[in-house]
């Protein structure tokens, strides 16, 4: 992978405050998803605003496509456009009166002709599932809605890196899902993906590299999984490992488990408990029926549904969460739907995922994925159009 963006032993400190970040040396590659993952107080929020300018360190380098970065109007401004950043309240970043000219501001200051404008900000507010907002005033929306308009306003600037400060912070859970399936579908796009939290439970299953911080330090970075197994150095973060972790090193210490491999969903869980139960057991499992929305007419969907008899239902990404709308199909899963609908699977029943794009390839390989690590054949059926 190709380095985008490093800090080199960054130090800073807000005036007649505290010492915020205290050396901080981390990289960021192109196609990552990163988690900054820290209590309160660690520093998460700061090191994020240095990762588009907003903050200037008081010493170390900022290396930005591999040349240390100046802070003149002009670098920022490119920095600014290749780094987008949604901040944790999305009243400090929605400032115009209606939905589209808050999402247009940042196209119409990059100097975008109008058409381009209209054209980015159409495309942005399609793809949070905000279509038909355009002229609501941003004060009318709810929590979630405002998160997605924030969201849009930066996608509409098509950057390459995104940084999202506590993404979940004050949602509901089918609001945090949405959020998550949101930056999921970015990330499949082919975006960059980093965010600050300190929800192990979100960072373990999701993050490609976690960053652990402390007092403005870096404790250590790695993969989720040896990141969150180092008990102590977690706990020196005044956080606790996640639960599926803990419950894996229950069975370990009663000898009901000797995997090596960690569980990161309760996919995984359930599956270490199924082999140890029917190791030796042909089951059957049930289908996954995958439909593309993008080749499939409305109205469709709810005809394949009847004919096959599928009662659990998922879908991944705006347009395909839209046609469920449309088609009045109730959702059974919104979030985590390849895994729900393997679990379903090892429950011998059928399901659906509706998707689309980049995210049909995805379903296609965590299901090939599964397979091979579980020696199990939950099929796929792919809607053919006829």
């Amino acid at each position: 992978m190709s380095t985008i963006l490093e800090l080199k032993n960054i130090k800073y400190k807000y005036p007649n405050g505290p010492e915020a970040l205290k050396g901080i040396n981390f990289r960021i590659d192109k196609g990552e998803k990163i988690a900054i993952v820290g209590a309160n107080g660690a520093g998460k929020s700061t090191l994020l605003l240095m990762l588009n300018g907003m903050l200037k360190p008081d010493s170390g380098d900022i290396l930005f496509t591999g040349e240390i970065f100046r802070y003149d109007r002009k670098n920022l401004r490119e920095l600014r456009r290749k780094v987008g950043f949604v901040f944790q309240n999305p009243d400090t970043q929605i400032i115009a009166p209606t939905v589209y000219q808050d999402v247009a501001f940042g196209p119409v200051n990059l100097g975008y002709s109008d058409d381009k404008v209209r054209s980015s900000v159409k495309e942005a507010l399609s793809y949070v599932g905000m279509s038909g907002f355009e002229r609501r005033p941003p004060h009318q929306l709810s929590g979630g809605e405002k998160k997605r308009v924030a969201m849009a306003g930066i996608l509409a600037m098509n950057p390459d890196i995104l940084v999202f400060d506590e993404p979940t912070s004050a949602l509901d859970p089918a609001g945090s899902e949405d959020v998550m399936e949101l930056l999921d579908e970015m990330h499949i796009s082919g975006k960059t993906i980093i965010i600050s939290t300190h929800d192990v439970e979100l960072a373990y299953p999701w993050a490609d590299r976690v960053v652990l911080m402390q007092g403005g330090r870096v404790l250590t970075e790695g993969t989720p999984d040896d990141v969150f197994h180092n008990k102590s150095l977690v706990k020196s973060a005044k956080l606790s490992i996640p639960v599926l972790l803990e419950l894996y090193e229950s069975l370990i210490e009663r000898g009901m488990e000797s995997s090596k491999r960690l569980p990161k969903s309760v996919l995984d869980f359930v599956h270490l408990l199924e082999r140890d139960l029917y190791e030796d057991l042909k089951i059957k499992y049930g289908k996954i029926h995958l439909i593309d929305a993008d080749n499939i007419e409305v109205g469709n969907i709810s005809q394949y549904i009847t004919k096959n008899r599928i009662s659990s239902i998922g879908a991944m990404g705006s347009k395909a969460k839209l046609m469920a709308e449309i088609e009045k199909i109730e959702l059974d899963f919104t979030y985590g739907v390849i895994d729900k609908c393997l679990l379903k699977a090892m429950n011998k029943k059928d399901s659906l995922i509706i998707t689309n794009g980049g995210m049909i390839k995805r379903v296609n390989e965590r299901v090939k994925c599964f397979n091979e690590e579980s020696k199990r054949n939950v099929e796929i059926i792919e809607f053919k159009k006829e």
